[in-house]
């Protein structure tokens, strides 16, 4: 790495002596009226083959200008064209600055821009510009839709699909690719994951309304992060000003599902100072939403004689309150004209409180009589509280507190009139504390029990005359876990003019890149044994449900439980009224310490092979060491030891793409590129737990490799002069060593002798555990396609010309080689998980000069989402289909009243077990409304 690095400035220094006889030109793009800097235009200057695009500042930059005079003109779908005359002098810096008009074109006349035309030309002349396959959404489009967190905004986007966590959007799928095979970065930096034993990114704890602009890249190029076979999210957080802004919102809202109230507010400030060279900017944002959920979840199984019914139904009530914190700082300041630096902060912090009211019906057994018919069933019964303890944090509620950080300082540097060079050191932390997190439970045991399969997706089991009395208490629990993980990142890249073809644009980049991560998993269990016999649940202060209003349906009714007060205020840490015992079953295989070193660099070459017709050719080195430790559990509690591994591997990932113009408003697209995805941490982690309650064993493996794919990719793009797009593509995936969740529901005694010979046998002969192990498979296929279209009504008469439409449809199919069921035998038919076969959005909108209103629909089908270890035990995420609407009043130039409604078709959350009929889980959250002011200066 330290010869690379010596390379690059070796490199720059000589270029910069090249520089006789050449200028630079630089300056901005910003709106006239709003003072905001327009990214993604591009600007040419005449005579000559010189172009470029500006950057997210609106910043732009010619490098080895001849000498000369020429004129500078400037496009920018929705605004006026705009050009000046610029004088380029050998070894100077000539500055131009644009400040445009906007008005979109529709025929011969002018059309003003409302916001959130504004908002859709910013994304669209960046998306047309970028050299790969990009989807760009700007905070003025999210700000058109009643999105709360970033989640449900980018689920918007062609090609994505969101899974949901109480109601929000939270574990992005790209082109049906799951959580795990895709990258999201922080203005470029990656963002850790707060989950334990994943490396998912938790899109539900960024509130959309700290993020300037959202690209989802759907091809990389060399000088990006290769970890991202399904695409990478990049969230551009709000960039410094051109001049004063003042921003705020308020509003208050309604969770019919509580009949509790949500609350919102953001703040945004921003300024120039010491004549221009000093930019800042801050954010703020608070929300508040306190709410629930309804659910109901079963588990599927086959008897002897294999008939098919559930051994264990739950109905769950659920009071959660989120609250989101997040406070963000930009600042820039441009030493001169060739060099500026930046600094950016952003903070999101997130308490998850939730108390959750559960009844399970467990061990439900069908009984027989002397002749095999059945006669009936029996189950048992417990009754569940989850809550935390009664202080000024969990206030009685379990409290999952996660919180995000990301620091970065960064230097871009034109050196001579050659040499682009830039640099970045960054900082990111993320952390999941659920301290004092509490369980009391109480029991009936062998209860004769009816079970209604009358309706399999939503099966029923009730018992006569249990009451309160009939429960006798089973355990009380309290637990602390904490996740953490930080990530080190430096990066430095070179950029100068390299053309092989004479008069046509040319550049060499190269860059290195340093990620330094590291990660533990620290929880702890213990149970506690009351000195006094608690006796029933009768005698304990309760908290009942009389089923009302219940979104399953009037059949469940969740009953009486221990009352979150009660089992907050409990003093567990009193000798006197409770003993302490410590599960180290419950906590030693989880916790983990994993640190991962990642170094990379790059070689991309750009080059215009004619005036229509670019290519971008690279490749990119990605160097991994890691180094895993995981605990050794025997007897479910005993830690026998520590297993560590270790491991370095090399990717070379070499790309190749074309764009060609096809004339000023269409853009054609082919790239062929590569990509990785790392294994979960936890997957590798070298650990072996085995828990006896649940008949389950779970394995780490050291073992597993790197997905590496190879990604091809067809688009063509048709811009609107009124500001629009009609877009189509194919894509087509080949992933090898994918990875995927081995299953055995059978796993016996002799199946453990023969893959651990060396531990000890945790499986009791004659019984069958449920066995789990992440796994490399051998290959899969995944290809598809999608169409967009966003569209101004303007060629309607009248009024109608208020009208747009946005929709997008993607169809991807995937399958997938080397899967083994339990008994060792290959799978066949078996579709990648998370890979949905068809997405759709459609909006339809109105915006006038005061008034703004849209309708937004999201789709997407039914899709395997784990498997399990026959397909009779895999499991599926259910189609759903989401509807929203908003609308907003200008009461003046400054200041607008807006409404919003989420999930009015009341959409559920559900899995499925095999068959769609046998419901996993089915859980209901209603409809949502908001209403608030929103001040722009």
């Amino acid at each position: 790495m330290k010869t690379f690095l010596s390379f690059l400035l070796l490199s720059c220094l000589s270029i910069a002596g090249y520089a006789q006889g050449t200028g630079l030109v630089t300056g901005q793009v910003i709106d006239n009226n709003q003072h905001l800097s327009l990214p993604g235009a591009t600007l040419r200057l005449h005579p000559g083959n010189h172009y470029t695009v500006s950057n997210q500042q609106g910043r732009f930059e010619f490098l080895g200008v001849p000498a000369g005079s020429y004129t500078l003109k400037v496009t920018y779908i929705g605004y006026e064209r705009a050009s000046q005359s610029v004088d380029v002098k050998a070894g100077a810096n000539a500055v131009v600055n644009f400040k445009l008009e906007a008005g979109g074109i529709s025929g011969n006349e002018v059309v003003v821009l409302g916001d959130r035309l504004r908002g859709q030309a910013k994304a669209l002349n960046q998306q047309k510009n970028n050299p790969n396959v990009t989807n760009i959404v700007s905070a003025d489009q999210i700000g058109r839709f009643p999105d709360a967190n970033i989640g449900d905004a980018i689920k918007r986007i062609p090609g994505i699909t969101m899974q949901n966590d109480q109601g929000e959007a939270r574990n992005i799928i790209i082109r049906g690719l799951a959580p795990e095979l895709n990258a999201v970065t922080l203005n470029g930096d990656r963002i850790p994951s707060a989950e334990g034993d994943n490396r998912r990114v938790q899109m539900d704890l960024i509130p959309s309304d700290m993020v300037q602009t959202i690209e989802v890249n759907k091809t990389l190029t060399p000088d990006m992060d290769a970890d991202a076979i399904g695409g990478s999210v990049n969230l551009v957080t709000r960039a410094t000003p051109n001049g004063p802004r003042v921003s705020a919102t308020l509003s208050g809202g309604f969770n019919p599902i509580r009949n509790k109230p949500l609350y919102n507010a953001s703040l945004v400030l921003g300024n120039r100072f010491f004549q221009n060279r000093f930019g800042a900017v801050l954010s703020a944002s608070y929300n508040n939403n306190d709410y629930g959920s309804d659910n109901v979840e079963a588990v599927w199984a086959k008897d002897d004689k294999d008939k098919v019914f559930t051994e264990e139904i739950e109905i769950r009530k659920y009071y959660v309150q989120r609250v989101r914190r997040s406070l963000s700082a930009a600042l820039d300041y441009r030493i001169n004209s060739s060099n500026t630096v930046y600094a950016n902060a952003m903070y999101n912090w997130r308490d998850d409180r939730e108390n959750r009211y559960r009844l399970r019906m467990v061990d439900i057994e069908p009984e027989y009589d002397a002749s095999d018919n059945l006669t009936g069933y029996a189950a048992t019964l417990r009754r569940e509280t989850k809550g935390g303890i009664d202080n000024g944090r969990n206030k009685n509620r379990r409290l999952e507190d996660q919180r995000v950080q990301n620091y970065s300082l960064r230097g871009e540097h034109l050196i001579g009139s050659k040499v682009d060079l830039d640099w970045a050191a960054s900082y990111s932390t993320a952390s999941e504390d659920r301290p004092n997190e509490r369980y009391m439970e109480f029991q009936q045991k062998d209860v004769p029990v009816s079970l209604d399969l009358s309706d399999l997706r939503f099966p029923n089991l009730t018992s006569q005359g249990s009451t309160p009395n009939d429960f006798k208490f089973k355990g009380l629990s309290e637990n602390h876990d904490y996740t953490r993980e930080n990530e080190l990142g430096l990066k430095l890249n070179l950029r100068f003019p390299f053309s092989v073809l004479p008069d046509q644009k040319g550049r060499l980049r190269a860059g290195g890149r340093l990620r330094l991560k590291d990660k533990k998993r620290a929880n702890n269990f213990f149970e506690y044994e009351p000195v006094t016999d608690f006796g029933k649940l009768s005698s304990i202060p309760l908290y009942t449900s009389d089923g009302k209003g219940f979104q399953p349906g009037k059949k469940y009714n969740p009953g009486s439980f221990v009352k979150n007060s009660f089992l907050g205020g409990l003093a567990l840490t009193n000798p006197a009224l409770f003993e302490q015992n410590d599960n180290p079953a419950e906590y030693l295989a989880v916790n983990f310490t994993a640190k991962e070193t990642i170094m990379a660099g790059y070689l991309r070459w750009d080059q215009d092979l004619s005036s229509r017709l670019s290519m971008i050719a690279g490749v990119r080195f990605e160097n991994t060491n890691i180094d895993y430790k995981g605990n050794v559990v025997e007897d479910e509690e005993e830690l026998a030891g520590t297993r560590s591994v270790k491991n370095s591997y090399l990717n070379v990932l070499p790309g190749l793409s074309f764009k060609y113009d096809v004339n000023s408003q269409t853009v054609l697209r082919l790239a062929a590129t590569t990509s990785i995805a790392r294994p979960n941490y936890y997957d590798i982690a070298p650990y072996l737990s085995s828990v006896a309650d649940d008949e389950a064993l779970t394995a780490g493996n050291p073992n597993l490799k790197a997905a590496y794919a190879w990604n091809f990719d067809l688009m063509a793009e048709h811009y609107f002069k009124s500001v629009g797009i009609l877009s189509g593509g194919v894509f087509y995936k080949h992933i090898r060593d994918f990875i995927y969740m081995y299953s055995d529901q059978q796993y016996s005694t002799e199946k453990f002798a023969a893959e651990y010979p060396a531990e000890k046998n945790p499986v009791p002969a004659g019984e069958r555990w449920t066995y789990k192990q992440a796994r490399n498979g051998n290959s899969v296929k995944v290809y598809g396609f999608e169409v967009a279209l966003q569209r101004q009504l303007d060629f309607l008469p009248g009024f109608l010309k208020g009208f747009g439409v946005y929709m997008n449809y993607t169809y991807t199919k995937s399958s997938a080689e080397g899967v083994y069921n339990g008994d060792g035998e290959k799978r066949t038919g078996v579709t990648l998980p998370g890979t949905a076969p068809h997405m759709f959005n459609a909006s339809l909108s109105y915006e006038n000069k005061r008034f703004s209103a849209r309708l937004s629909g999201n789709y997407a089908a039914a899709y395997l989402d784990e498997l399990g270890g026959s397909a009779f035990d895999d499991r599926y995420y259910d189609k759903q289909f989401f509807l929203d609407a908003n609308a907003s009043f200008k009461l003046t130039r400054q200041l607008r009243v807006f409404a919003e409604a989420n999930n009015l078709t009341n959409q559920v959350l559900r899995y499925y077990q095999g068959v769609s009929d046998r419901t996993m889980q089915a859980e209901f959250y209603r409809p949502r409304y908001n209403f608030g002011f929103k001040f722009d200066l």
